[in-house]
């Protein structure tokens, strides 16, 4: 499944900030009791009981939060596959220099067709360990500078 069939993240109003912090609380008090049946209140304001995973619970609890603090929410399926664009934007750098990850093999990506695909968990692991390296170079930056009093 391509990430490309996702909706982008959709950014909350004001408005939709409030309630998520306010749902937020309100589901926050329920995971401690263990209790996940929840009522739901249709548009036509009639009342509905469903049960829910504890684990869906939880990241329904974790969205509300990143809602409720006026951030953008994407859910992506574990096996999602992005495209070199896609990992770009996630990245914040060029597709050539995607492209470029990719050929030197330092990004696992499979080809399909003549385009390239990159699975989100990999994506992870890389942005972490490049996260990781780029702090040491910092650190190492910081020492010298200490070391010569700059």
């Amino acid at each position: 499944m391509s990430a490309t069939n996702q909706r982008p993240p959709q950014f909350p109003t004001v408005e939709e900030i409030a309630q998520a912090k306010e749902a937020g609380r309100q589901l926050a008090r329920l995971l401690p009791e263990g209790q996940h049946p929840l009522g739901l209140v249709t548009e036509n304001n009639r009342h509905e009981m469903i049960s829910i995973p504890p684990g869906a619970v939880r990241l329904f609890l974790d969205v509300l939060t990143q809602l409720g603090q006026g951030r953008g929410v994407t859910i992506l399926p574990k096996k999602a596959e992005l495209t070199t664009q896609e990992v770009a934007n996630f990245l914040n750098v060029s597709r050539p220099y995607v492209v470029k990850l990719i050929d030197s093999g330092a990004l696992p990506a499979r080809t399909v067709g003549t385009r390239r695909r990159v699975a989100f968990h990999d994506l992870i692991k890389f942005d972490e360990a490049d996260r990781k390296r780029r702090r040491a170079a910092l650190n190492e930056i910081a020492q010298i500078d200490q070391e010569l009093g700059i």
